[in-house]
């Protein structure tokens, strides 16, 4: 008997894995697979399960570690920072959906009980779904993305609120509930949350912290916890999954929490399986075969009603239409929750197996579609952009503050994107003394860049309308760090059709993006996070291996990147004396990639270039202090930096045929020619045997002064 349980398991998980691979494949989230292998594997398909009451067990084990994993992960600090939006929305969304569900569910014949139900299971969505498609999307952090997760805590908060009200009637019988019996069971509950509230509050902190020396430990614990509060809960009259999910809340105070969800959520999605399974296999395709019709219109009603009620809230609270899109399609689904909830009812007797049907069925329908209309939401919004006006007030007053024009005549860059790589490079332009204005559709963003005497714009790069607000004629250059190359690409687009003159900078994820924005135009490449890689890179390579590791002398490396503007850049290393100076000798430099070790002393250091300095520790410091300087230009008589210029050679230059090596062109001119244009060629570092031919034109890099000076000579 053992044998054939083990047999019947061990095939349902791989026909799940199969499954799940396709669904991959598909974009659909396993939950659609593991419905698909209970229907498979159930008494509709092939006839495999039969161990229902083993698979049932661990059924629950699975729904009790996803409350509990939810009530580990409730974040009410979330809801305090989305502000009354999230409990305005969740709120809203439940009710609208439930009133307006249950009267289109009631006319389809369903009594009252059976409306009620399917009405309120309409209007749960997935919080586990929708966060992994916002994460992978990069979204989650996004003004729509943040208000998606809060109003979909307040649908958690609902669920379970739903959950225990009809455990705790259930638990009673079908027997009339006296006022006494009410007030029986609210105090039962109330006497359990108190235990648990005083053992969260000033035990359980001081408790964990001692078992976190040991990982495996702590995670034992916690799921002893979480089954003895589930045993307390059931032993009260209740449940043991509500008994679990207080479980969760008691422990997510603590500092520990991410560590034990993330050891908890693989067993959490493999017993959840069983759950799944356990439910489709036990549906009855006859009975779904009649409901096909009504789940489509309820499908439709969730895949489009939802939306719009969300939007129609946001929208009269003062937020534009596409954070609303945004947010509303999060909740064009219906949850696992609901799919619990329809399930709980059946086994209280308060709805029938037609009932449970439907849910299921619209549960199948909306997770599939609702999955590629959060994938392909940019396009759906520009599609229904014009028709979606009628959601924004004439003045959405909760982002139009953090519009505006540009607060300065003129800047150097108008920086898209204030994210994590878009601050440091906002933060580094800075400090290179660059005037800049920032974009973005985050207003904790922009707040914070305002309160440091930026000037911000409010903007979002997949509105129609959104180069409408930007101050590009004074703007020398349009930098975007979006990471969405359709969003990335149609930037360019419209900036070429409004005859954008300055240049224009992305941010590419791979080569080939990078190779795509190039050929569209773009003037410059960003690759984030290649550059990073690199520097980690070249760091961990120059510093490890330089010195033999039997040299006992007390000298020490250290790496120093030399900055634009340092006072240094352009300088030849024999001209640092640094020997002289701070007692440090320069042994590698690292450029674009390529190592130069013991560089000779004409050798000329860049901006950007890594130098691998080798000397006693306070020497090193006081070397490092020297080469970082920046150069003061207000105060500095001669400005010490680079400038550069495009130079001609006539037809009747004097240099017509000679060598750069015959010129002697950077000892003449105090310039270095780092290019050169050849009809459609162009030559990047020409040699020193590079012939000059006749209307070649000669890029060079130098002093203001020695540029000037090249400048007036122009012809060649």
């Amino acid at each position: 008997m053992n044998g054939h349980v083990f047999f019947e398991i061990a095939s349902v998980l791989g026909l799940a894995a199969i499954l799940g691979a396709v669904g991959m494949i598909l974009r659909q989230p396993l939950i659609v697979a593991f419905l698909a292998t209970g229907i498979i594997a159930g008494p509709s398909g092939i006839n495999l399960i039969h161990s229902y009451d083993q698979i049932q067990l661990l059924a629950h084990i699975g729904i009790s570690l996803l409350l509990f994993l939810v009530g580990l992960k409730l974040d009410l600090r979330l809801m305090r920072s989305t502000g009354p939006v999230a409990l305005a929305t969740g709120l809203g969304q439940v009710i609208f959906t439930s009133l307006f569900g249950f009267f289109i569910v009631y006319a389809m014949g369903f009594s009252i009980v059976g409306s009620l139900y399917i009405s309120v299971a309409l209007t749960f969505s997935s919080t586990i779904i929708i966060v992994k498609l916002l994460s992978d999307k990069k979204e989650i952090d996004s003004l729509h993305g943040r208000i998606a997760v809060g109003f979909l805590i307040v649908q958690d908060i609902v669920a379970i609120l739903a959950m225990i009200a009809l455990l705790a009637i259930g638990a009673q019988g079908s027997g009339s509930i006296s006022i006494s019996k009410i007030v029986f069971i609210t105090g039962k509950g109330l006497g359990l949350l108190l235990c648990v509230g005083i053992l969260a509050r000033y035990v359980l902190p001081g408790l964990t912290k001692k078992l976190a020396w040991n990982q495996e430990l702590l995670i034992l614990f916690s799921i002893a916890w979480a089954v003895i509060l589930a045993s307390a809960a059931e032993y009260l009259g209740f449940s043991k999954e509500v008994g679990a999910f207080l479980g969760g809340v008691s422990l997510a105070s603590t500092q520990y929490r991410d560590a034990i969800g993330a050891r908890l959520v693989g067993l959490r999605d493999f017993l959840l399986l069983f759950f799944f399974i356990d439910l489709s296999a036990r549906l009855d395709l006859v009975s779904i075969g009649h409901q096909v019709a009504n789940s489509v219109y309820l499908s439709l009603f969730v895949l489009i009603g939802n939306p719009l009620i969300v939007m129609a809230i946001m929208g009269f609270m003062g937020y534009r239409r596409r954070t609303g899109f945004m947010a509303g399609l999060t909740v064009a689904q219906i949850s696992e929750f609901s799919l619990i909830l329809g399930a709980l009812g059946l086994s209280l007797g308060h709805i029938d197996a037609g009932a449970m049907s439907i849910i299921t069925l619209v549960g199948i329908i909306t997770i599939c579609m609702s999955t590629y209309m959060i994938v392909y939401s940019g396009t759906l919004y520009r599609w229904t952009s014009l028709p979606l006006k009628i959601f924004e007030r004439k003045h959405p007053y909760r982002e139009e503050e953090t519009t505006g024009v540009c607060l300065v005549p003129e800047v150097d860059v108008l920086l898209i994107g204030l994210g994590n790589y878009g601050s440091g490079l906002a933060q580094h332009l800075l400090e290179r003394k660059k005037r800049i204005a920032g974009v973005d559709f985050n207003p904790a963003a922009l707040q914070t860049w305002r309160s440091r005497g930026v000037p911000v714009i409010f903007g979002d790069v997949g509105d129609p309308e959104f180069l409408d607000n930007l101050p590009l004629d004074c703007s020398a250059w349009v930098v975007s760090t979006v990471r969405e190359s359709d969003l990335n690409l149609t930037l360019l687009h419209l900036l070429k059709e409004r005859r954008y003159e300055g240049k224009i900078a992305l941010a590419a994820k791979d080569e080939e993006e990078a190779k795509l924005y190039t050929a569209r135009g773009a003037h410059v490449v960003l690759r984030p996070f290649d550059d990073a890689s690199e520097e980690a890179a070249d760091a961990l390579t120059e510093a490890m291996h330089l010195l033999p590791g039997d040299i006992d002398w007390p000298l020490g490396l250290r790496e120093i990147r030399l900055r634009r503007g340092s006072v240094f850049a352009g300088q030849l290393i024999q001209d640092l004396n640094l020997r002289a100076e701070a007692g440090i000798s320069i042994i590698a430099v690292s450029r674009a990639g390529h190592v130069h070790l013991q560089p000779d002393p004409e050798f000329q250091l860049f901006p950007g270039d890594r130098i691998v300095a080798m000397g006693e520790p306070a020497a090193l410091r006081h070397a490092e202090g020297m080469l970082q300087q920046i150069e003061d230009h207000e105060a500095a008589s001669e400005p010490k930096r680079f400038a550069m210029a495009e130079v001609l050679v006539g037809p009747s230059s004097p240099y017509l045929g000679k060598t750069f090596s015959d010129i002697r062109f950077r000892k003449r001119y105090s310039a270095t020619v780092i290019g050169m244009i050849r009809g459609e060629k162009r030559i990047l570092m020409p040699k020193p045997d590079e012939r000059l031919e006749p209307e070649d034109r000669l890029i060079v890099l130098g002093t203001p002064a020695s540029i000037e000076e090249i400048k007036d000579m122009s012809p060649l």
